[in-house]
């Protein structure tokens, strides 16, 4: 089960920390991510695939788990990141990626996802993922609000990505 170490940690001891599986920094505390079941898993695998394979045609690069510093002193870890090619590599993300995907473990709360989501938006990120492998729900966060994704495939904001729910289904192992 996702823990939150309450005591305040030094930036510096975070970022020169290794944590199984990460853990985001926010506000000066370690929280402790979920640890993804099958389905979270296969998910997450599934999009890897899916935005690798188009990778180099539509310029982008995706990697999972990556820390993202979405503001000053507040890092995340979404479970994908999907990066502009053509901006440099960065060990911790600190440009707006072109989406994150957040997948739904059983230990999430509303109140958690729900300010992770805020903290993506006010990065700047332009497209922001949910995917419910439980309820079957696949959302996405705008304007501070879920709304359910649409049915046949789209492109991400600012770039050539397309999202096409039934092909990345297809990727589920």
């Amino acid at each position: 089960m996702a823990a939150t170490t309450h005591m305040h940690v030094p930036l510096e001891v975070y970022l020169s920390t290794s944590y199984e599986p990460d853990a985001e920094y926010v506000d000066g505390v370690i929280e402790e991510r979920p640890m993804g079941e099958y389905d979270h898993s296969s998910w997450q695998h599934a999009l890897e695939l899916w935005f690798s394979q188009h990778g180099q045609e539509w310029g982008v690069r995706v990697r999972p788990e990556l820390r993202v510093q979405v503001s000053g002193s507040n890092f995340r870890v979404p479970d994908i990141t999907v990066l502009d090619r053509n901006l440099p590599i960065e060990q911790v993300i600190t440009r707006p990626p072109v989406a994150v995907i957040e997948i739904l473990s059983p230990e999430d709360t509303v109140n958690r996802l729900l300010a992770k989501l805020a903290d993506y938006a006010q990065m700047g990120i332009p497209t922001i993922l949910v995917i419910d492998p439980k309820e079957g729900r696949h959302l996405r966060y705008a304007n501070g609000a879920l709304a359910a994704l649409p049915a046949q495939p789209f492109t991400l904001e600012g770039s050539a990505c397309r999202f096409d729910l039934a092909e990345i289904e297809k990727l589920l192992d």
